[in-house]
């Protein structure tokens, strides 16, 4: 998301949807971004993330699963259309493409852990390469 510690006085500033949309692009539950958006402004990052987890509390599953279905699999470009796309696209950008054992191993440990467990994985990618994703994606490889 865009609200990084440096940032956080810019992110209470903003206008109300530039603001929800960057929120969304960490889960998109509407609800729960209005939520966190009308806690602004916000002194310290810790508040964010207090007012994060709260509203959390409230997501349905329906809400939840809805958010995670259209959530990128890991090692897939984001759809530009999905609030994700720009967060996932950058933390993504470390999977080449072109390797194809690398996307090859990501799509079966996709595959797998979506038949095991019934949802996307997601994981925080950023600083992780598409190989270290390949081979630490849950259910792999079992």
């Amino acid at each position: 998301m865009s609200v990084t510690r440096p940032g956080l006085p810019a992110f209470n500033e903003l206008p109300v949807d530039e603001a929800r949309r960057r929120v969304l692009t960490c889960l998109d539950v509407p609800r729960w971004a209005d939520e966190v958006v009308a806690g602004r402004p916000y002194a310290h990052f810790g508040e964010v993330e207090a007012r994060m987890v709260a509203a959390s509390a409230t997501i349905s599953d329906g809400e939840l699963e809805r958010a995670l279905a259209r959530h990128p699999r890991i090692g897939e470009r984001a759809d530009a259309a999905q609030h994700e796309a720009g967060h996932s696209t950058r933390e993504q950008s470390g999977v080449d493409r072109g390797d194809t054992d690398v996307v090859r191993r990501l799509e079966e440990g996709n595959r797998a852990y979506e038949e095991r467990f019934g949802r996307v994985f997601i994981i925080r990618a950023a600083g992780r390469s598409g190989p270290v994703l390949a081979f630490d994606l849950p259910g792999s490889f079992d």
